[in-house]
């Protein structure tokens, strides 16, 4: 069930918005990749990301306070180090674009305090990506209103794939699925101090025929008071239906793998804030994913495979009943 989330240690207060006339968003994007929505590639290649060390362009490495959380931490115990680790973790998910074996509806969670999907408001104004032209995009690492900020950290392809768990896990075909994230110091475009002028890390994909999308990002931060996690949300109506995470058919969210948490917290130096609020920190104390069945934490977990230098990619399955 939907559950409050933490935020990142940030001023909601400073929510993005410049007085500029939307364009038709997410209407004027459909047009430019209908005839493509069903050749796209299964797999993205990776890039290496140069200095991952180094703070965002024009945020001067502010952390937006995400101060490391008090306490004795967890039994991760992670302490900092700079090796690389190839990690892999187990899910349900199913890739290469067939039906899955198994499934299970995945719970509606909260989109939390930085969704900018026009359900909340800040200094009396509303934020909505989701009506910018420019949002449906793959690689979401860039910022693209007013800005082409790209945000650092440790490369993410990540695959999901959306099946019917009424109809024996089959694709669903045509759905939106609008995913959102903090950067690797645990800030929020849009939202966090510092990244108010910033849109990165949210993007929409299609569903093709095989029910695929794909996303290049980066790996999240660990803020104080949360579990690793990417939110997303669907709309199974298509790009038409998704202008507001109000109509949105399902909000959740992923949990990032512990196997990997701990090899990217402690091996990239820009993720160093996130090592004491990942001591702090366990799936089973997370107010999210806390109260969830070990099924819907299966397949809500990424199956990852990578390394820090290198970066990751893999992919994950999302149930919904229609």
């Amino acid at each position: 069930m939907d559950k409050p989330e933490h935020g990142g240690g940030t001023d909601r207060s400073r929510e993005y918005q410049d007085g500029r006339t939307h364009g038709h968003g997410l209407a004027e994007d459909l047009g430019a990749i209908g005839s493509r929505l069903f050749a796209r590639r299964r797999a993205l290649a990776f890039l290496a990301t140069a200095g991952t060390t180094a703070a965002l362009a024009a945020c001067g490495g502010d952390d937006g306070g995400t101060a490391n959380a008090a306490g004795s931490g967890t039994d991760t115990g992670l302490t900092s180090t700079t090796s690389s680790t190839s990690t892999s973790s187990s899910s349900s998910s199913s890739s290469g674009g067939t039906a899955a074996e198994t499934c299970v509806a995945d719970p509606s969670e909260t989109n939390g305090p930085y969704p900018a999907d026009g359900t909340n408001t800040a200094s009396g104004a509303t934020s909505n990506v989701l009506t910018q032209s420019g949002i449906v995009r793959s690689d979401i690492r860039s910022s693209f209103i007013g800005s082409t900020t790209t945000a650092v950290g440790v490369p993410l392809a990540l695959e999901l794939q959306l099946v019917d768990v009424s109809n024996g896990c089959a694709p669903i075909t045509g759905a939106a699925i609008y995913i959102w994230q903090c950067d690797a110091y645990g800030r929020y475009s849009l939202y966090s101090s510092g990244v108010t002028t910033e849109s990165y890390l949210r993007g929409v994909q299609v569903t093709d025929a095989n029910g695929l999308v794909s996303f290049t990002t980066i790996y999240p931060a660990c803020y104080s008071g949360r579990w690793p996690h990417i939110h997303f949300e669907v709309f199974t109506g298509g790009l038409s239906a998704a202008s507001t995470g109000r109509t949105a058919s399902l909000i959740s969210q992923l949990a990032m793998p512990a196997a990997t948490n701990a090899a990217v917290f402690t091996g990239d130096a820009t993720y160093t804030a996130s090592i004491a609020n990942y001591n702090a920190i366990s799936l089973s104390s997370d107010n999210v994913f806390g109260d969830n069945s070990s099924a819907q934490l299966a397949q809500m977990t990424p199956t990852l495979t990578g390394s820090v230098s290198a970066g990751y990619s893999g992919s994950a399955l999302i149930g919904i009943a229609t």
